[in-house]
């Protein structure tokens, strides 16, 4: 079976497309000096241009998983982004979870995987 691989490094791969299934690497924000509203928004922008890169859509979406630094303090907030964004769309399976960052300024990161448009 083929695997496909978009955006190789020596570390990782940006997406790997293996028998209709998407996989995409976790995601963090552009700008990292901001609050969790905004790298929120900039974290659903680069996922939205990776699943279009990939050849598929929030529709498509299977599974996220998404990592919050400080899940009480901005839960509500994140959700509130999420919830906007998802709207109109499928809904995909869904975990949250708190979980340090590799940097401190990185507030989420987010990892979907996705199916491929038929």
């Amino acid at each position: 079976m083929t695997i496909t691989r978009i955006d190789s490094s020596a570390r990782a791969s940006r997406i790997n497309i293996h028998n209709g299934t998407i996989y995409f690497s976790g995601q963090v924000p552009n700008d990292v000096t901001t609050d969790i509203t905004a790298q929120t928004h900039d974290v659903l922008a680069k996922v939205d241009a990776m699943l279009a890169d990939a050849g598929s859509s929030r529709d498509h979406m299977l599974s996220v998983t998404i990592f919050v630094r400080d899940i009480d303090r901005d839960f509500a907030a994140m959700n509130e982004v999420w919830n906007a964004w998802l709207e109109t769309s499928e809904k995909p399976a869904r975990a949250c979870v708190q979980a340090n960052m590799a940097r401190e300024a990185i507030l989420i990161e987010v990892c979907v995987i996705a199916a491929v448009k038929d």
